[in-house]
């Protein structure tokens, strides 16, 4: 049994890219196909074994905690209409796992956010998945960290391989390479020029924390608009703690901007067998 038991989810931003879809719903619940983005990142925690799952909203966000729920007058007209098929899915999704919720009660950055995850993880080590972002791999991402801090007891970060000209959109890490795809860390660069840039690997939105991060986010002085940063927690944690960075195995779709977002759609529209090879068609005869 893994040493990580519970999962974290932040989903208490604005979505402001996303203005005006996002002014009545959650960027967290824009749909992939007939997925809301969300939903894939709490499959992916079930996945990795994490049935203990906090997410943090907001006041704005009460449809994530309706999504998750059971919708009784639905499921009596499905069944009624004998659509069997979308029942259980429906049930499943309601079934998935246990599910918490807290609210952020102001927008002053993830680490804040994550503040409010303390009293649930306790003394533990936790999962943290960002709510906006996806990752396709064979092993769910999240299970790849469980397994390398299961070896080495401290916080892992996830990192990704980005394009050198595009590093300056990322937070990107320096670090000395353990062995394969773990990176002992010295520093976390949020988005550096290229020619600053220490590294061409990015954060990538999946973390193991312990539950040290608490202390350090208290310690972090709030940066631009009164934000307090997880990178700059981090930053601070790893003056007491070695911090590591893993470069999963896998492929990071990230929803927080419309032209990432609308690429995810194309692609996991064109991975579907009921809708895929219509799509595939559509696309060629635009193309045209």
């Amino acid at each position: 049994m893994s040493l990580v038991r519970k999962a974290v989810i932040p989903a208490a931003g604005f979505g402001t890219r996303f203005l005006p879809a996002t002014k009545s719903q959650p960027k967290e619940m824009l749909p992939i196909v007939d997925r809301p983005t969300i939903q894939f990142v709490v499959e992916e925690a079930i996945a990795s074994g994490l049935h203990d799952i906090l997410i943090i909203t907001s006041s704005e966000k009460r449809s994530i905690e309706d999504h998750f729920d059971k919708n009784a007058e639905l499921e009596r007209r499905l069944a009624k209409d004998g659509k069997d098929a979308e029942l259980a899915a429906l049930r499943r999704l309601s079934d998935l796992a246990n599910i918490h919720y807290i609210r952020q009660k102001e927008p002053l950055g993830l680490g804040d956010a994550l503040r409010y995850a303390r009293q649930h993880v306790e003394d533990e080590p936790f999962a943290l998945l960002l709510g906006d972002t996806i990752v396709q791999s064979h092993e769910p991402c999240t299970r790849q960290l469980m397994r390398v801090f299961d070896f080495q007891g401290r916080s892992i970060i996830g990192l990704e391989k980005v394009p050198h000209d595009k590093v300056d959109r990322y937070g990107i890490i320096s670090g000395k390479l353990i062995n394969g795809r773990l990176y002992l860390l010295d520093d976390l660069i949020e988005k550096p020029t290229p020619a600053k840039a220490p590294s061409d690997l990015a954060i990538g939105g999946r973390y193991i924390l312990t539950p040290r991060i608490f202390e350090s986010i208290e310690k972090t002085t709030p940066g631009k608009n009164g934000e307090i940063q997880l990178t700059d927690a981090i930053r601070l944690m790893k003056n007491k703690e070695p911090v590591y960075g893993y470069h999963f195995e896998g492929v990071r779709h990230d929803i927080g901007n419309r032209l990432d977002y609308v690429c995810t759609f194309i692609e996991f529209a064109l991975a579907r067998e009921d809708i895929g090879p219509a799509v595939r068609e559509h696309l060629k005869s635009l193309l045209k």
